[in-house]
């Protein structure tokens, strides 16, 4: 078991310097530019509302928001909402951040066209509950998309919070394995491969980087 309480801290104290990785502030042009690009082409046409569960800084939200999608954004951590809140008013653009659990997002009864989560799999101890929770969250004709990896070294030093090195996905989750824990719960599953697309993460990669998107 994970405390969250500690997990939340951990990710308060990240907060600050968290969009310094290329792919978390999208700070550089063409890396939000290719960002844009591949979320225009996961999401349906139009604006619709969308569930960024794990939100981090909000950076995905704030491209979303820019199109004019209806962003709900959801994180454990308080200090990363806030962040993410100043940046959409920074854009002048409008949002709706939580803070809360992203395995079981506090929207109530809400529906929504969009569940998009990236690199959060790792961090949760029942995937599964979260996958079925989100997909039960979309509309007719949602989709989830689910931006995720398996990153070379990760797990191999301290865990972020006490007992996180026994967490299912601890250190990322193969393209085949999380594809199978979706079939099951969607029409439509898809990979598409993004580990060869250096301009999404700053720099080239070697390790396993892919979208799954799901349509119900």
């Amino acid at each position: 078991m994970t405390n969250t309480t500690a997990i939340a801290a951990y990710w308060d104290a990240a907060a600050p310097g968290f969009d310094d990785e290329p792919d978390h502030g999208l700070r550089d042009a063409e890396t939000r530019a290719e960002w844009a690009r591949l979320l225009d082409g996961w999401l349906p046409p139009g604006p619709v509302d969308v569930l960024d569960v794990g939100c981090g800084t909000g950076s995905l939200s704030r491209l979303l928001a820019e199109v004019g999608h209806r962003v709900t954004g959801v994180d454990l951590s308080p200090r990363m909402v806030e962040r993410a809140r100043l940046k959409l008013l920074a854009g002048g653009l409008t949002g709706r951040f939580l803070v809360g659990d992203a395995a079981a997002p506090p929207t109530g009864g809400e529906r929504f066209g969009v569940v998009l989560c990236r690199h959060l799999m790792w961090t949760l101890p029942d995937p599964s509950a979260a996958l079925r929770d989100w997909v039960g969250r979309l509309g007719p004709g949602g989709t989830l998309v689910l931006i995720e990896g398996r990153w070379g070294g990760a797990g191999s030093g301290s865990p972020y919070a006490a007992g996180a090195g026994a967490l299912p996905w601890h250190g990322g989750v193969g393209s085949g394995e999380l594809a199978a824990a979706v079939r099951p719960l969607v029409a439509d599953v898809r990979i598409e491969p993004l580990s060869d697309n250096a301009l999404l993460w700053g720099r080239p990669v070697t390790d396993e980087r892919y979208a799954v998107i799901a349509r119900v």
